[in-house]
């Protein structure tokens, strides 16, 4: 039976009374369940419940489906891989955080494409799990009064110029997500997934392109890259700098470009992101997620530039 059924599972967390959102965690160990359970609790302010297998978390997601699934891949009966196939199928607006470790990283790939929204190396939960259910969490919220605007439109194109404030991304990126929704290029079950790779594509123009900064800062947890990013902003020759959007919708699709103003890079020598070798390299992370989630994925020649392109997939 599902972890939140007392006589049966005694890491169950109390529910009466209970008004925070939840985070299902789905792990066959019980210590790696309540160690990330409790993590998200700590940082997020979600209520974890508990499912030690993908069946026994469909059925607490039928009951009560929570904000976000947090499940491991390798587990008896129904793995994390079937698992996500089957919530993108059968609740396609509540999005799946992947826990890799070694040995998982080929399934991981391959979930990620099959409609994931995100993944923590098990080794780093501690460090970036809160973060990443932060991001995950922004991306799945919608605004609906936005949404029934813009589908009076056949067409949209913006262009916006953006500061060097990560503050500014999530809201962009629900304007985003709802001009693709709205024009047909996402649906349910993509919506969150298209919000975490245009955030990590924004993210990716902002630090790497205008700040400068070098995903090994993040590698020992130090807050050196955060500290040099707040300190950049505000020192030549980086706080002129902007990043440039543009996003054109038609129906069934949407194509986001993203210019920095740094000195790019050579697009040549980006490790294979698709290789399962790469999975908990920081450097390889964002372009992973965007390849993922995206139908097609392009640089410039001077690496200062990305293309992304979402089109429609099969009626849900």
């Amino acid at each position: 039976m599902v972890s939140t059924h007392s006589s049966t599972a005694p890491d169950a967390a109390p529910v009466e009374g209970a008004e925070a959102p939840t985070v299902l965690v789905v792990d066959d160990s019980a210590i790696d369940r309540r160690v990330a359970g409790r993590l998200v609790e700590k940082d997020s302010g979600l209520r974890a419940v508990y499912a030690p297998d993908g069946l026994a978390a469909l059925e607490s997601i039928a009951q009560s489906a929570p904000a976000v699934v947090l499940t491991d891949l390798q587990m008896p009966g129904m793995d994390g891989l079937e698992l996500v196939r089957t919530v993108r199928d059968r609740f396609p607006t509540v999005p799946v955080i992947l826990m890799t470790g070694n040995g998982s990283e080929e399934i991981a790939i391959e979930a990620l494409r099959s409609g994931a929204a995100s993944y923590v190396p098990k080794r780093t939960l501690a460090k970036d799990l809160a973060a990443t259910v932060e991001q995950v969490l922004n991306a799945a919220r919608g605004d609906r009064r936005q949404q029934r605007l813009l589908g009076s439109f056949a067409s949209v194109e913006s262009r916006l110029e953006l500061e060097n404030d990560p503050s500014l991304v999530p809201a962009l990126v629900a304007y985003l997500q709802g001009q693709a929704t709205q024009m047909g290029a996402c649906g349910a079950s993509d919506r969150t997934r298209v919000g975490v790779a245009l955030e990590e594509a924004l993210l990716n123009g902002l630090y790497h392109g205008n700040l400068e900064l070098s995903s090994d800062l993040r590698q020992d947890g130090s807050g050196e890259f955060e500290r040099r990013a707040k300190e950049r902003r505000y020192l030549d020759p980086y706080r002129d700098r902007r990043l440039h959007v543009t996003a054109r919708m038609r129906p069934g699709e949407a194509v986001f470009v993203i210019r920095d103003e740094g000195p790019g890079f050579d697009p040549s020598t980006l490790p294979d992101p698709t290789d399962p070798a790469n999975l908990e390299r920081a450097s390889g992370r964002g372009l992973l997620l965007i390849q993922a989630f995206m139908d097609a994925v392009s640089h410039n020649t001077t690496g200062n530039e990305i293309t992304l392109t979402k089109r429609a997939s099969s009626p849900e």
